[in-house]
């Protein structure tokens, strides 16, 4: 499930089979869902249910409208026009607000989550230094037609093509062995 080489990628990849209809799936269905998967992505310790969930798939799904067209554009020009980040600009200027520094050498920026409902203000965060710090350009989607996670290409050579290897990856593999096997 944390595949995305980033936790703002790891929480837009709560959307499992995003591209296929018939099998995509939510994982962030509620608050204690929403509690595991931040624990799970080390964002919490184990925060009390207390809502956030729906502010959190809205975050996401703003966060995936903004990533989606840098992870798909292949060798395009990867310049976007600042009206194309304004679904991000009210949550990350809410999580700058509220952020504490905790170190100044280097400076680094946290909110401190107590509960579930400081989630979408910690995820938000994320997302801006995923903005900031990451070179977009190793910005992928997954190779597989139905998958849609999005990963930051962190080989080599820049030729990741999936989500993860042992699943999209190997599920590719085993179709093209089985169309050589019927040829």
């Amino acid at each position: 499930m944390f595949v995305g080489g980033h936790v703002a990628l790891d929480l837009v990849n709560t959307v499992a089979w995003r591209l296929d209809p018939s099998r995509r799936e939510d994982r962030l269905r509620d608050d204690e869902a929403l509690r595991d998967w931040a624990v799970s992505a080390g964002i919490a310790s184990g925060p009390a249910v207390a809502g956030g969930v729906a502010q959190v798939r809205d975050l996401r799904e703003a966060a995936y409208r903004v990533l989606h067209p840098m992870a798909t554009a292949g060798s395009a020009p990867r310049r976007r026009a600042a009206a194309d980040f304004e679904p991000l600009r009210g949550p990350v200027l809410d999580a700058l607000a509220r952020a504490e520094v905790v170190s100044v050498v280097p400076l680094e920026w946290r909110i401190p989550v107590r509960a579930t409902s400081d989630l979408p203000a910690a995820l938000a965060l994320e997302v801006w230094r995923l903005l900031q710090f990451e070179d977009l350009t190793r910005l992928r989607q997954c190779a597989d037609d139905g998958c849609g996670w999005l990963f930051l290409d962190r080989s080599r050579n820049g030729s990741r093509r999936w989500c993860s290897s042992a699943d999209c990856g190997n599920r590719e593999r085993a179709r093209r062995h089985y169309r050589r096997g019927r040829a």
